[in-house]
């Protein structure tokens, strides 16, 4: 990463480049003040409505979103950020409509003789299942890896065909050095690509997320499972599920078994492998004409989960950011104080399905590498008291903006952590700019004060809290506008 070039080493005091100092503080407090939680709740409200049908990115109801996004960002006057005129750049993004809640029944097996599973309660269908029926023996592979380079193999002397593998998310240890050498086997993908190749008939997988994040396999019907349906499972094996898991990980060693229990899965889905979704990306020029050239980029994701067996609204995860931008979007440009850099903002696709937008974005990038001054995200910013964000010791010139703004307007708990390397794989999209050496900030929540419902039916306006997304939403006005105005830092 290139450090910033210095002019000088006296900090920006939220006043403009030119102009009484007092008369342009009033001019920013009057857009600052128009700023609301009411405004904000309703636009969350729109989006997790039931006509997007949870934003899956690839989905017609993700494009009508995309679409309101952009009309909202017209209406308000910011500039299309592309260069033929438009809002909106495309990039594939198969989906998959999940047609019902389908069934995970326990057939036979030990103790437990058939036992139908509830949604939403024991499991969620999966995003990317095959359509179908499938039933077959239970087999417990650990975390689905094969990576004979590194000495472990879950699928050593098991036999898996035809089988139902149950499997865990994530890797067999809690390390962090060793992270990179294993990022390849952490993703979905690759353990449903292995579990497929390895002639496994479906998949339960632990953890009870929804997540399109997933691969399409034909035939391959598999389905999310809380740790009630695991507890059935092991029920009777004479093993313990807990000592089974931290075991592998502790050691580093593999314990699979078949588990003398059978399991029947179903799956109503419409895969649909030639769509595509698209990022939202708006403008605001610069005023000044030489720092014009330098922009600063703000994103959150658009999208969110779909209707994996009901509406799964996406509230906190992600609407939350997006109206945040959307809200400091808004007032940048009716602000009486105009910023002297490009503030460039872009709203997501992809990200639920595996970071597409942000890698598009990056890959076709609308603004110079060299002439961004950093990338600020949001993710999950509506639920809490008090603001963090990350890598503001690391970048304290970029971070000084934000707490001055929060010391002098705001009076939230404001906290900052340096700068760490993602060793595994990247889950966020500020990740995918920070590996092709991008600045970046991003401003989460602490302490939250309701109920976090991660990729889950209740994740709705109900679950947010509309103070501080109205704080946010004018912490990134000021902060954004004092680092605009900012002729201390440059970008080269």
């Amino acid at each position: 990463m290139k450090p910033f070039k210095y002019l000088s080493l006296f900090l920006f005091s939220f006043i403009g480049l030119n102009g009484n100092a007092q008369n342009q503080e009033k001019d920013i407090l009057s857009t600052f003040h128009t700023i609301s939680s009411h405004d904000l709740l309703n636009d969350a409200a729109e989006l997790t409505s039931a006509k997007y049908g949870g934003r899956l990115s690839g989905s017609p109801g993700y494009q009508a979103a995309a679409e309101w996004v952009a009309n909202q960002l017209k209406k308000a006057g910011v500039k299309p950020g592309l260069s033929d005129g438009t809002y909106l750049q495309y990039f594939p993004n198969a989906y998959s409509d999940v047609l019902s809640t389908g069934s995970v029944i326990l057939l036979e097996g030990g103790n437990n003789m058939r036992k139908e599973y509830q949604f939403p309660e024991d499991y969620f269908p999966g995003s990317n299942s095959a359509s179908g029926n499938v039933s077959g023996e239970v087999v417990y592979v650990g975390f689905g890896i094969s990576a004979p380079e590194l000495g472990y193999d879950d699928y050593k002397n098991i036999d898996v065909k035809g089988k139902i593998l149950l499997m865990e998310t994530g890797l067999p240890f809690s390390g962090k050095d060793s992270l990179q050498r294993w990022e390849p086997y952490s993703y979905h993908r690759y353990k449903f690509q292995q579990a497929k190749k390895m002639g496994a008939a479906g998949l339960l997988y632990i953890g009870k997320i929804a997540n399109p994040n997933t691969s399409y396999l034909e035939g391959f019907v598999y389905a999310h499972i809380s740790e009630t349906v695991v507890e059935d499972l092991f029920n009777g094996t004479g093993r313990n599920y807990a000592e089974i898991h931290n075991g592998i990980k502790k050691g580093v060693l593999p314990n699979s078994f078949a588990m003398n229990k059978k399991v029947e899965i179903s799956a109503s889905t419409k895969h649909f492998p030639d769509s595509r979704s698209c990022n939202v990306i708006g403008m605001i020029e610069g005023s000044d004409p030489v720092l014009k050239s330098e922009a600063i980029i703000l994103g959150a994701h658009l999208d969110a989960v779909g209707s994996p067996g009901c509406l799964f609204p996406g509230a906190l995860d992600n609407a939350s950011g997006s109206v945040d931008i959307l809200a400091a979007a808004k007032a940048l440009a009716a602000s009486g104080v105009k910023p002297a850099r490009t503030v460039i903002f872009v709203f997501f696709g992809g990200e639920e399905c595996g970071l597409f937008g942000s890698t598009k974005m990056v890959e076709s990038p609308v603004w110079p590498k060299e002439k961004v001054l950093c990338m600020i995200n949001l993710d999950m910013v509506g639920n809490g008291t008090g603001f963090h964000i990350s890598n503001g010791k690391t970048y304290p010139e970029l971070f000084k903006t934000f707490a001055d703004a929060n010391e002098k307007y705001l009076h939230r708990e404001l906290n900052s952590s340096e700068y760490r390397v993602n060793y595994g794989r990247p889950r966020t999209d500020a990740a995918v700019f920070d590996k092709a050496g991008y600045r970046t900030l991003s401003l989460g929540t602490t302490v939250t004060v309701k109920t976090v419902y991660y990729h889950h039916p209740l994740d709705n306006t109900d679950a947010l809290t509309p103070e501080i997304m109205e704080d946010a939403a004018k912490l990134l006005y000021l902060g954004v506008l004092g680092l605009a105005n900012e002729k201390m830092i440059r970008a080269e």
